[in-house]
């Protein structure tokens, strides 16, 4: 074990190393490590203690059956014996990033017990290692579906998830090596690393015959763990991996096929630095694009890069919703066409967001250019914050930006969810929110950078020696900035000449975001002001970064205001989904009525014709609750009441901490005329009447089938007083509940809440189940499901399952086993159609 060393952002590791490695370039922009920038704001500072208290213990208790299942490998691989552990694809990449984030909280304050903890899961994960550097518990312990994951090891790269869950592990062990330079982990790596390297690219004879796999990984992440491992060892192997998986990409291996077996589902349709457009999986995507830049930054080949920009204005012309959110298809959880941006049945995956603040963040590292920050902090503040819950312990899998509390948007419910069978969303939170410290300050040799405002302190190294700066702000609900800068004696007296770089984002200036999708109506001209030392002053305006070149002194202060008026935004008239409609933002901030705050009733009664003056407009600080601290913001509306319509006004909050007072009615984009009100009103649920017969192989005389589709759902799966369907009395026999459709139908997703007998003696959750479906009079076909759902058995909540492409037939059989011994039963059954 090496001694405990302060950590190192990840990205400017180069910069400390490259003298003594002949490393490569990196970014032009060294930001500083998150570790290096304290906290003193109101807004991130809370949220970090949230992540310490509640979101990391919670994330590693959820993460348990990840670490058990790895236990159980380690005892096959040694021949200990015991129960085999369960196959799954990708559980362990959920644990990797918990862990992850547990090691950045780790490197901001110790804490032995969670140290201790890391270190026991860590021996765990080194024991379930093969000698050759395999980790993948399925194959290892040769119970892998074939299906998902390939009769053999790499067999089944584009799906398996092989190459990605080890990307996750090598980001986990390099920061857990940075936080305490412990490297048992790191070795586990590169261990990994290293058999990567042969298998893939040299040729293994112990795998697939001992010729080279040369495929890219269905799931991109390990492009840019590669570029962090090289930047913590120095080791050339790994950058040159990353390079030759960016450059086999739809190169070697090109799927052929629909839906997730589409070429361009993984971007696997072209080779890299020939993409112009935003394709596929939208998760996928980002860390795709994430890793191009990283490549183009440390081997200087510049073409990713481009291809990246090309790319980036696809997405910020085309295919980005206003909160930051990617992906609004659900079928591949990816891009659709460009305009193509729903709100009640978008998706936006609260790990595309994520991986959207990654990309542009590192864009805007490579360039020096502020648009790309503009969109990672709206990303960030928005899409991503949503996707936990204000107590750091529920989340978003999906974010819409309209519910009407009724619709399962979220993988099973309409709110939010304390976890996920596919939990990549709550373990991405976990990582992402300890390092955003690390995106306020960054610097060049003469330079310093601020992008993103709060209240912080840090001390940056120039040349002439560190500058101290101390920062003042309530951003994001203020845009008043003060700076008191405090820089080391230079060589030749007082000071230190450097430009101060100071963003002023879009939002601002022109429009909400970058790109041809959003442009604000209202008529409001807000001017941003600038003082140095009390005195105003009309800096240069670079690259989206007001410049002040001076040699600043000991006590130096700078004032930046940036107005945060409430604002009125439209779309493009292509974006079919929101003609005649308007949002409401303020600062970085998009807004939205939330029900809670508008009279119990739902929020799709209110329209806005026209932006408000801004005498009509009342915001406020909400003093106590869940919400307290939060801006909210009263504008004008019409509100419809029955037949009539009437003066009113809508209370909005921001985007962010919707759904955390219950899972009812919201809107973003608000209608401006009554008719699409009206129609908004109408909820695009489907009533049991639209499903046709309802029939079931056996029905209780006590219970009912109608009880299924009777709209009623319970708290909980044991709950008595609701009516039900259940098997009894027969156990060990399996049922299915059918369901005969009035005309051909195209199936969206089937949804089950299922019952449980509270006393667990006779009714127990089912041992599986699956669909069959049929058309006209043919025979009953096995529902190929979408490639990251299961056939859920989760109590307490909706299990939602997705077909792997759009399922258009006559009926569907839910096929029941039940648990050896036991009985069945079902409270709820929800389906919904594509048009």
């Amino acid at each position: 074990m090496t001694s405990r060393r302060p950590a190192v952002c990840l990205l400017t590791i180069a910069l400390a190393i490259a003298a003594r490695a002949g490393l490569a370039a990196d970014y032009p922009l060294a930001p500083m490590p998150f570790d290096k920038v304290e906290l003193a704001d109101t807004f991130w500072l809370p949220r970090l203690k949230t992540q310490a208290e509640s979101t990391v213990p919670h994330a590693l208790k959820q993460t348990e059956p990840a670490v058990e299942n790895l236990r159980r490998c380690g005892n096959f691989l040694h021949g200990r014996g015991g129960e085999l552990p369960f196959p799954h694809r990708f559980v362990s990449s959920d644990l990797y990033k918990v862990m992850e984030g547990a090691a950045y909280l780790l490197t901001i304050r110790p804490n032995p017990a969670l140290e201790k903890q890391m270190d026991q899961i860590i021996d765990v994960i080194a024991d379930a290692q093969q000698d050759d550097g395999y980790l993948y518990v399925s194959h290892i312990c040769k119970i892998a579906r074939p299906s998902e994951m390939g009769e053999t090891p790499y067999s089944w790269v584009v799906h398996s998830h092989e190459l990605y869950n080890m990307g996750h592990l090598y980001e986990g062990a390099i920061a857990y090596y940075r936080a305490t330079g412990k490297d048992k982990w790191l070795k586990v790596a590169e261990k990994s690393a290293r058999h990567f390297n042969k298998v893939i690219f040299e040729g293994d004879p112990n795998y697939n015959g001992g010729k080279p796999v040369m495929q890219a990984p269905g799931h991109e992440e390990l492009e840019l763990a590669l570029c962090k491992l090289y930047r913590v060892t120095g080791k050339r192997l790994y950058l040159d991996m990353a390079k030759k998986f960016l450059d086999i990409r739809g190169v070697t291996y090109r799927p052929e096929g629909e839906g997730v077996m589409s070429p361009s589902y993984a971007q696997q349709h072209k080779p890299v630095v020939e993409q112009t457009k935003a394709v596929g999986h939208a998760v996928r995507a980002g860390y795709l694009y994430a890793g191009m830049a990283d490549v183009s930054a440390l081997s200087g080949d510049l073409s990713y890069a481009r291809a990246a920009e090309r790319i980036w204005h696809d997405v910020v012309d085309t295919k980005m919703h206003i909160i930051g959110g990617l992906g609004a298809t659900h079928g591949i959880e990816g891009f659709g066409r460009a305009y193509e941006l729903p709100n009640r049945n978008t998706y936006n995956e609260t790990c595309a967001a994520v991986a959207n603040v990654f990309f542009n963040f590192r864009m805007y590292l490579l360039h020096k250019d502020a648009k790309y920050f503009d969109v990672a902090e709206v990303a960030l503040l928005n899409n991503s914050l949503a996707g936990m819950g204000l107590a750091g312990d529920s989340f978003f899998y999906v974010n819409v930006l309209e519910a009407d509390g009724i619709r399962m948007f979220n993988h099973g419910t309409a709110g939010r969810s304390a976890w996920f069978g596919c939990a990549c969303c709550p373990s991405n939170l976990a990582r992402l929110i300890p390092q955003v410290s690390g995106y306020m300050y960054a610097h060049t040799d003469d330079e310093i950078y601020l992008a993103l405002y709060g209240s912080s302190r840090t001390e940056i190294p120039m040349p002439g020696g560190k500058v101290a700066i101390r920062q003042t702000s309530g951003y994001p609900f203020d845009g008043k900035v003060t700076l008191r800068i405090d820089p080391a004696p230079g060589r030749d007296g007082p000071g230190q000449p450097f430009a101060l770089k100071l963003r002023i984002p879009t939002w601002a200036r022109e429009q909400f975001v970058p790109g041809k999708l959003y442009r604000y109506v209202d008529k409001l001209r807000p001017q941003w002001t600038l003082r140095v030392n009390g005195e105003k002053t009309e800096p240069e305006l670079v690259k989206g970064f007001a410049t002040i070149r001076r040699r600043w002194k000991p006590g130096d202060t700078v004032e930046l205001d940036l107005p945060m008026p409430i604002r009125y935004n439209v779309t493009v008239d292509e974006v079919e989904a929101n003609r005649d409609r308007i949002a409401v933002t303020r600062g970085p901030l998009v807004y939205c009525a939330e029900q809670a705050d508008n009279g119990g009733e739902k929020v799709q009664r209110f329209f806005i014709p026209e932006p408000a003056k801004a005498d009509e407009i009342r915001t406020e600080v909400v003093e106590d609750g869940l919400l307290k601290g939060i801006v909210r913001a009263s504008v004008p509306a019409v509100e419809i009441i029955g037949e009539e319509i009437r003066e009113s006004t809508v209370k909005l909050i921001p985007y962010y901490a919707w759904n955390n007072r219950g899972a009812e009615s919201m809107v973003v984009w608000m209608p401006r005329n009554e008719k699409l009100a009206r129609e908004s009103m109408i909820s695009n649920l489907l009533t049991s009447s639209s499903y046709g017969k309802v029939l079931a192989t056996h029905t209780f005389e006590a219970d009912t089938v109608a009880a299924v589709v009777d709209g009623k759902v319970p708290a909980k799966s044991a709950d008595r007083k609701q009516r039900r369907w259940t098997s009894l009395p027969f156990k060990n026999r399996g049922q299915n509940i059918i369901f005969e459709f009035p005309q051909t139908k195209t199936v969206a997703n089937v949804s089950i809440y299922w019952y449980e007998d509270p006393d667990g003696e006779k009714v127990e959750l089912p041992r599986e189940w699956w669909i069959d479906y049929k058309t006209g009079d043919g025979d009953w076909t096995r529902m190929k499901k979408y490639v990251t759902d299961d056939y859920g058995l989760q109590r307490d909540q909706f299990n939602v399952v997705r077909p792997a492409a759009p399922l258009r037939c006559d009926a569907i059989s839910i096929r029941i086993l039940p648990q050896v011994g036991f009985c069945m039963g079902v409270h709820e059954i929800r389906l919904e159609f594509k048009p």
